[in-house]
């Protein structure tokens, strides 16, 4: 009886690597020529298929840019992660834990940075406007869940320099009553017990790197700033000091010693 399992492997491996082109090929019309451009006809054009080929890969165009959007997050994800690994050496950690998470949350910061300012148009499609004709509301599917992923990179590490290095936060009756079960459906959503005032710490420093990235990479700083990265490292200080670290940290040469790309 013959056997099945190498073809049916070599049409697996083809099927994923077809896909991974098709993918490629809308991310790259996204990038180039905007989300109009990013047609199915287009895309399948750009491959030497028909459109109607590429309905045996993804079922709609919102489908496939939907994956696209989930690989950009991926993407963006695992370079910030390898920055934080890569901030303290093993061998020779920083004596002080202190300067430890320092280092840490500096690297991620830097690196979300470097990112966007080398990849604006994916920074557009992933936290600019949304790219029309694709549904965002209450979806929860592969784009949710990878800017799940990208969340968590930087709540990951939050979370442990809450459990190292504990830092004030707001008490909960300080809290708007209002805001109070939103920081508890959010902290519920990323499956930590922390208390809400931390939550809100949290959010409150992804609004200021979020913004400080936004103005930069969409151009709002050019009426004032021709070079923004020094700017970026007073935005790293105030952050640092809203989770009771200090930045640049002794003995460091300067706030601007291993800041990201221009």
């Amino acid at each position: 009886m013959p056997d099945m399992a190498g073809p049916l492997t070599r049409r697996m491996r083809k099927r994923a690597a077809t896909r991974e082109e098709i993918t490629q090929t809308a991310r790259r019309l996204l990038v180039e020529q905007g989300p109009e451009a990013a047609s199915l006809r287009a895309i399948a054009r750009e491959m030497g298929m028909t459109a109607p080929g590429l309905y045996r890969y993804y079922d709609s165009r919102e489908e496939l840019l939907r994956h696209v959007i989930a690989e950009i997050f991926r993407e963006l994800a695992a370079c910030i992660r390898e920055a934080i690994e890569a901030a303290v050496d093993p061998l020779a950690p920083p004596a002080d834990a202190r300067e430890r998470m320092s280092r840490k949350f500096v690297a991620a910061c830097q690196e979300f940075r470097r990112w966007a300012v080398t990849h604006k148009e994916e920074f557009g499609l992933l936290f600019g406007f949304p790219v029309p004709g694709l549904a965002y509301e209450g979806s929860q599917d592969i784009a949710d869940q990878s800017a799940l992923e990208f969340t968590a990179t930087f709540y990951v590490l939050f979370l442990e320099l809450w459990d190292e290095q504990p830092f004030p936060v707001p008490a909960e009756p300080e809290i708007d009553p209002a805001l109070r079960p939103q920081l508890e459906r959010f902290r519920a959503k990323l499956g930590a017990s922390i208390p809400a005032g931390a939550a809100l710490v949290f959010l409150r420093c992804w609004v200021l790197l979020y913004g400080a990235l936004a103005m930069e990479v969409f151009g709002h700083l050019n009426f004032a700033l021709d070079d923004s990265a020094p700017m970026f490292e007073v935005t790293i200080s105030e952050l640092a000091s809203r989770v009771g670290l200090t930045y640049p940290w002794p003995g460091m040469a300067g706030p601007a010693s291993g800041a990201a790309a221009s």
